[in-house]
């Protein structure tokens, strides 16, 4: 039996104390890692490595992370992951909005950044394809037919609302902005309107039967945006 190849991390972090803990706690998680303490010497390992996933710190010495994801994403879709001590909203909607697919503050806790990892990747291996059904847990979302379905009963959603999920669903497990929503979904002329948002939130949840309070579906990440679980 061939064994599975592990998943290959590409850690951009200046911090000696971090990387070393990342350098066993990756590993164990069944990752195999790579490491850089500078921004520009991530981007070329992140070109001629072809990692499967970038994590990334933004207080970096020569640059700020978020150049490093904008220079990444000018040739690559690479799953990244931003792990760093910024906490304010506009640091992480900026970072989400260079191209960063998820945000984790330090401190943090091992077992969440490993499965914020794991769906990252699964939602990497889901996107490699190109099906026409997308499905998390009991959702299926059959976006030639424009269907969904909760354990095989049929929701009706609005054109709108079919929309804002089936972005959420192409990208599961990955934390989509508000500004990312409101621009695909309603167009960029209103991209300050989130009530459209919240709105057509608050109704795919009524109709998905998801409780805000412990989402089974939908979750929300306060002031930045929303995921669907994978």
């Amino acid at each position: 039996m061939t064994e599975a190849v592990a998943a290959r991390v590409l850690v951009i972090e200046d911090e000696v104390a971090i990387r070393r803990f990342l350098r066993i706690a990756l590993p164990s998680g069944g990752f195999a890692v790579a490491e850089a303490d500078r921004g520009r010497t991530g981007i070329e390992l992140a070109a001629t490595t072809a990692p499967d996933l970038v994590l990334l710190d933004l207080g970096l010495p020569d640059m700020d992370g978020k150049a490093v994801v904008a220079a990444i994403r000018e040739w690559s879709q690479v799953p990244i992951l931003v792990l760093s001590v910024r906490d304010a909203e506009a640091e992480k909607i900026a970072a989400l909005d260079a191209g960063a697919d998820d945000y984790v503050t330090k401190p943090f806790a091992t077992g969440e950044l490993m499965a914020r990892l794991r769906a990252l990747l699964r939602s990497r291996r889901a996107g490699a394809g190109d099906s026409p059904v997308l499905q998390a847990g009991r959702l299926r979302i059959d976006l030639a037919r424009r269907v969904v379905t909760v354990a095989g009963a049929e929701v009706k959603l609005t054109r709108k609302e079919f929309d804002v999920l089936a972005l959420l669903a192409r990208h599961a497990g990955r934390l989509v902005t508000h500004k990312q929503l409101l621009t695909a979904v309603w167009g960029p002329a209103h991209v300050q309107d989130t009530h459209y948002l919240r709105i057509a939130i608050g109704h795919i949840r009524d109709k998905l039967g998801d409780d805000a309070g412990a989402p089974e579906f939908v979750v929300t990440e306060p002031g930045v945006g929303y995921r669907l679980a994978p």
